[in-house]
């Protein structure tokens, strides 16, 4: 049965305290917190967890005061970026990987890095195609010298920390980013990293989840219930390669919505079926950025959806 979860950053203006008495009355069993990095990690103090005892026992005891368990830990950035950004997401990572045991946390939702094209870089370079040719060299060289010899050590320190599971998120600007990268990668490193399957990204790259999904059966270690829409009339005539910032929402091909607003009930019925069918059993975490409405109503729109979808009883009843 997947539990349903929420990625706490999709009620980033609510207090840690509030944030966790609103998920327990909206019926959230677990809890997807950000550590930093990409998030401004308003519901954990990374720091400060990790230098006191009695702060880490008042954290949980919150938790578990409104029945709430700590699926996974989420440090989501770029520790592979050539410059002192990357530096700080790498100190970041090695934070949240110290800090997953003294919580009793056994899986880290991240994502894979992305370098620069060569050794004198100071910019990040994601090459979405074979052509010019000095591409595939740019390429191997990222792979090869940088992302590899990255992975291989930090599975060291996973094992180190007891994380078991390392989910990495299908983003785009990463190099692992589909079923593909990801099985590259695992082949190198083993099964400690699998997939945080996250929908909405395969979406605007062109894919289809569902497919990722029986793509990667038991290597999926997470999933993220986020949906994308394209927006008629401008997706049609500049494609899925938007550069527009995400907050000019009216303007761009396509945009993160709250489920439901972008591919409707039965989609979402489907993909949680195919998930059933390659055994997936993980939590469900819900992570809501539509930028047309308001934190909260977008949650509550998106746990209809999710509650109507997941295949799954909410309430017991006696048999007749």
């Amino acid at each position: 049965m997947n539990a349903l979860c929420l990625m706490t950053d999709s009620l980033s203006s609510l207090s840690f305290e509030r944030m966790v008495k609103t998920a327990q009355a909206l019926g959230f069993e677990q809890l997807e917190i950000a550590t930093g990095n990409w998030s401004s990690a308003p519901h954990l103090d990374v720091d400060l967890l990790l230098q006191s005892r009695d702060a880490r026992q008042a954290y949980l005891g919150t938790l578990k005061e409104h029945r709430l368990v700590l699926a996974a830990l989420n440090c989501s950035g770029n520790q592979l970026a050539p410059n002192a950004l990357g530096a700080e997401h790498a100190t970041v990572v090695e934070k949240t990987f110290a800090l997953a045991p003294l919580l009793g946390v056994a899986k880290v939702v991240m994502m894979s890095g992305l370098p620069g094209a060569g050794s004198g870089d100071t910019h990040p370079n994601w090459i979405t195609t074979s052509w010019p040719p000095e591409n595939e060299v740019v390429l191997d060289y990222q792979w090869r010298h940088c992302l590899l010899p990255y992975w291989k050590q930090l599975v060291k320190r996973a094992r180190d920390c007891q994380v078991d599971r390392i989910a990495l998120e299908n983003h785009g600007c990463q190099l692992v980013y589909n079923a593909r990268t990801l099985k590259m990668l695992c082949s190198e490193i083993g099964p400690t990293v699998g997939m945080n399957l996250d929908p909405s990204h395969l979406f605007w790259m062109g894919g289809d989840p569902r497919a990722m999904a029986r793509s990667l059966g038991p290597m999926i270690y997470h999933v993220h219930a986020k949906d994308v829409r394209f927006e008629a009339g401008l997706w049609e005539a500049d494609g899925l390669h938007d550069t527009l910032g995400i907050e000019e929402f009216a303007q761009r091909s396509w945009n993160y919505v709250a489920l439901g607003y972008g591919h409707d009930e039965s989609w979402w019925k489907e993909f949680f079926s195919i998930l059933v069918m390659v055994g997936y059993t993980g939590p469900v975490s819900l992570e809501m950025e539509d930028r047309t409405m308001d934190q909260l109503t977008g949650v509550l729109k998106s746990l209809d959806v999710l509650k109507a979808a997941l295949p799954r009883r909410w309430q017991e009843i006696e048999e007749v």
